[in-house]
């Protein structure tokens, strides 16, 4: 299979799961390296095809309608996490991503994707088998959240809801 061909298959892969795909699914269906989906992936990104690399793999994300997002500069300890991001998705929001920034080594970020209680359970899960810091662990529990929703009246209740909670830090 050559490579136009090949990167046409992990599109349809993508196309056609509901859940993200890991580098290795995609490496075994394609019949080649871990290394060569990351390539793929990079080629088919720099042609504007939306695919995310998440916690759990990689996703083709598209945008149904126009949405709105806001980052949120928040600070709480690890025990906390899964209340913060559970207090994001309950009232109607989609956790982009995690950035924090580094005195040594800049910005750092990741994309999380999560949009459901069962994706929060699941990253907590992760967090806690695989026995790793998370990212805010770096910068003593500040970090900010890209949360994207369908309205500002969306994101102005998450506000309301993390000041409420005291997670969120004044900028």
């Amino acid at each position: 299979m050559e490579g136009h061909e090949r990167r046409e298959k992990l599109i349809e892969i993508l196309k056609n799961s509901k859940e993200p795909v890991s580098g290795s699914e995609l490496s075994k269906c394609l019949g080649v390296s871990r290394q060569v989906i990351v390539q793929d992936i990079a080629l088919l990104r720099a042609v504007n095809k939306n695919i995310l690399s998440t916690t759990k793999g990689y996703i083709l994300y598209y945008q149904e309608k126009q949405k709105v997002n806001r980052c949120f500069l928040m600070k709480h300890t690890t025990d906390q996490i899964e209340d913060e991001l559970c207090t994001i998705v309950d009232n109607g929001g989609k956790v982009l991503d995690v950035i924090v920034s580094h005195d040594i080594y800049g910005e750092i970020s990741t994309n999380l994707i999560i949009t459901t209680r069962q994706d929060v359970y699941d990253f907590v899960n992760k967090v806690k088998t695989k026995k790793v810091q998370p990212l805010k662990e770096l910068t003593d529990g500040v970090h900010l959240h890209t949360v994207e929703a369908d309205s500002e009246e969306i994101l102005d209740r998450i506000e309301i809801a993390l000041k409420g909670k005291k997670y969120l830090l004044e900028k």
